[in-house]
């Protein structure tokens, strides 16, 4: 069970009411799981959402790469909810079946692409160490490119964030609402 249930659109002031409103209206559709428990500090929210739709839907990075960190993420911090909103933009975005079953499993994947493994190692380096090292910073720079790498990092940060609030807040995943 969450720690924390959904704030009712009744009993929201008028910067949650606008908060809310305005993630609803934009890409994502809704307000579920994370972003409904930082609508309880609506600036937090607020900055949230507008990071997380940065990382989302405009880095650089191609959504099979994107999602593929993600799902990465979600798996090494064992975010359901997260894992289950995304399997769905991996497929969409083109990261291979074989590749989210073999992270469902916790295997490493085998993968065809250099951008893929290096994405895959990089993600699994700093959410596990804590550190990239210079190896691993030189390969992801060579293959995709600063800017990419930055973006990747942002990412990446970003879902750390989401995996961490899902955790601590004991958000269900979506098969699981009790």
């Amino acid at each position: 069970m969450a720690r924390l249930q959904t704030i009712e659109n009744k009993y929201m002031t008028e910067r949650q009411k606008q908060i809310h409103d305005e993630i609803v209206s934009g890409p994502r559709g809704q307000v579920r799981g994370p972003l409904a428990i930082w609508l309880y500090r609506p600036e937090l929210a607020d900055r949230a959402q507008s990071l997380g739709q940065y990382c989302r839907y405009d880095t650089s990075l191609e959504p099979r790469l994107s999602e593929l960190a993600i799902l990465t993420t979600a798996r090494i911090w064992d975010a359901a909810f997260e894992w289950q909103a995304h399997v769905p933009h991996a497929l969409a975005g083109g990261v291979d079946s074989s590749i989210i079953d073999s992270l469902s499993a916790d295997q490493t994947p085998s993968f065809v692409s250099k951008d893929e493994e290096i994405v895959y190692a990089v993600t699994r380096e700093i959410n596990i160490t804590r550190q990239l090292s210079d190896d691993t910073y030189n390969q992801v720079v060579k293959i995709l490119g600063v800017e990419a790498t930055v973006d990747l990092i942002g990412l990446l940060g970003y879902y750390a964030l989401i995996s961490m609030t899902i955790n601590a807040f004991k958000i269900p995943s979506i098969e699981d609402k009790s």
